[in-house]
């Protein structure tokens, strides 16, 4: 299971950047993971200042 990026998401772009694998890309109206390409690594996550990115469950 792959990170998740819930509706507190505020299009910053912080999380895209630190993703080592390009696996969040830019969305309406915010951003998302592709849950085939994510390694959950937690950088994502980490870089987010909103908290909007989750763990999988």
């Amino acid at each position: 299971m792959a990170y998740k990026i819930t509706d507190e998401c505020v299009a910053c772009g912080s999380c895209a950047a630190t993703c080592p694998v390009s696996a969040i890309q830019e969305g309406e109206p915010t951003y998302s993971i592709n849950a085939d390409e994510c390694v959950e690594c937690g950088a994502c996550a980490a870089a987010c200042p909103t908290g909007a990115i989750v763990a999988p469950e």
